[in-house]
């Protein structure tokens, strides 16, 4: 009797162990899939704020061209995207999973917005400026640029409260804590104060 005792005491302790090994297997599973599928989707933002970036050089050259051009207004544009490539010089691929680092990337590229508005908004006082045919191409780039800098971030939030709900979710969360900053709760994209949607690129 004791014997039979101790061998169904052992299945069970068995079916135990299976059903949390399992239960566990697919918890981490789980935050894997969101991991990556938050990872992708920053490799979104990122390739979109490079796209802008790009069309910068161009976009200053052509207002430099412009005689009595507001020379500060371009200048802080090219400081701002100098910043931008000092934040992003040593690769941000970690970025999703440090708070401070994906504070300072955002800083980086909300000054840079701030300064591109600025340029914008005084080409209305340059009436050939808003003929050029360059600066139109450019023109018309950039505003798709920003309406997809916005898109992006909004995607990617979303794949970010995916996984935090997941993350921070009975008994996730306890389990999650045992891989240390490999499951951190991913930080989101914030609105610049007073700056809700994406900027106008009107003329």
């Amino acid at each position: 009797m004791g014997s039979r005792t101790a061998i169904g005491c052992g299945v069970v302790i068995l079916l135990l162990a299976l059903i949390v090994g399992g239960g566990a297997a697919g918890a981490y599973n789980n935050l894997v899939s969101l991991d990556q599928a938050t990872q992708a989707q920053w490799g979104q933002v990122e390739n979109v704020y490079q796209r802008r970036a790009d069309l910068i050089p161009n976009l200053v050259a052509t207002v430099k061209g412009v005689a009595n051009f507001e020379k500060s207004t371009y200048i802080a544009v090219a400081q701002a995207r100098a910043k931008v490539g000092q934040v992003t010089a040593g690769g941000t691929s970690g970025t999703a999973n440090n708070p401070q680092a994906f504070a300072r990337y955002q800083q980086a590229q909300d000054g840079l917005t701030s300064a591109l508005s600025r340029l914008l908004a005084v080409v209305e006082n340059y009436p050939d400026l808003k003929a050029n045919e360059n600066f139109l191409t450019l023109q018309a780039q950039l505003e798709g640029t920003e309406n997809r800098i916005a898109v992006e971030r909004m995607r990617y939030n979303e794949v970010a409260q995916s996984f935090n709900t997941t993350r921070q979710s009975f008994p996730t969360n306890i389990f999650a804590n045992f891989f240390g900053p490999r499951f951190d709760v991913k930080p989101y994209f914030q609105a610049q104060p007073g700056a809700e949607t994406a900027p106008k690129v009107t003329f």
